[in-house]
């Protein structure tokens, strides 16, 4: 439930140099938060040549990613998280650095259908309003996807991030006065789209989901290897949160209060 401490990093850093440093922003395993504001201020210092990738497939949305102001080369992400889209597409955002980087490689991508040699000069035909192709996208996953950007654009991405966090802060409270524990346990390591939660001693996740299940929710299951069968997932983000019609999170937090006084009874 911890983070890689910063002097760690820097330590790395100087010992070799490394073409790039990837930063997963929120694990969506154990539901910690990197720092990458700082994280990339460090590169920047220690190792400027060093490309900075950040996975966001669980952050891109609700949290605060500022990839310009910030400096980072590359993020990752994909559509059916915080951005409220179905699952389907994957999102790369790239700086002129990286690619730079990428057109004066000599090593051949291992990959041919995600290669960016294939893929860039569609994009900047797309960019340029010029018909292109390499592969067929799926295109109702694009208009769903130019819809659900449209729709996170409607108010200022710092509101945004402010419900999230204030919706994170309010699930945390609950959750620690049900007497439950997260696997983040500090609080700057915890991460404001989800939140995993350990659950009683002796209770494992297929004791409980069913009975979640069947209150209309659905919580997932532990990742991480070592402790899988002792966690839930708890995600909170894009349009459950945003949507201020919609009671999903209370809801949540109510199936998960009652569905374990149920299975602790039985």
């Amino acid at each position: 439930g911890d983070r890689p401490q910063h002097d760690e990093i820097e330590k790395a850093l100087k010992e070799k140099d490394y073409k790039l440093i990837s930063i997963t922003h929120t694990d969506t395993s154990t539901g910690v938060l990197s720092e990458i504001e700082s994280l990339a201020k460090l590169v920047h210092r220690v190792s400027p040549n060093t490309l900075i990738v950040v996975d966001g497939v669980c952050s891109v949305g609700c949290e605060d990613l500022q990839f310009d102001a910030w400096g980072v080369d590359c993020v990752i992400t994909a559509s059916q998280k915080a951005l409220g889209c179905p699952a389907g597409l994957s999102i790369v955002m790239a700086s002129g650095r990286a690619i730079q980087r990428f057109q004066s490689r000599k090593t051949r991508p291992a990959s041919y259908f995600a290669s960016w040699k294939n893929w860039m000069p569609v994009m900047q035909n797309y960019e340029a309003k010029k018909p292109s192709y390499f592969a067929t996208p799926s295109p109702q996953l694009i208009h769903a996807l130019h819809t659900a950007l449209t729709q996170l654009l409607s108010i200022p991405l710092q509101e945004r991030f402010r419900i999230h966090r204030e919706t994170s802060q309010r699930v945390k409270k609950t959750i620690a006065d049900m007497g439950l524990q997260q696997l983040a346990a500090k609080p700057e390591n915890q991460a404001n789209g989800m939140t995993a939660i350990y659950l009683p001693e002796g209770l494992t996740p297929p004791e409980i989901l069913p009975t979640l299940l069947k209150k209309g929710v659905i919580f997932a299951g532990g990742l991480h290897k070592e402790i899988a069968t002792r966690y839930l997932r708890f995600g909170h983000m894009g349009v459950s949160v945003m949507d201020p019609k919609r009671d999903d999170i209370d809801r949540a937090l109510k199936a998960l209060k009652e569905g374990l006084q149920e299975v602790q009874k039985a």
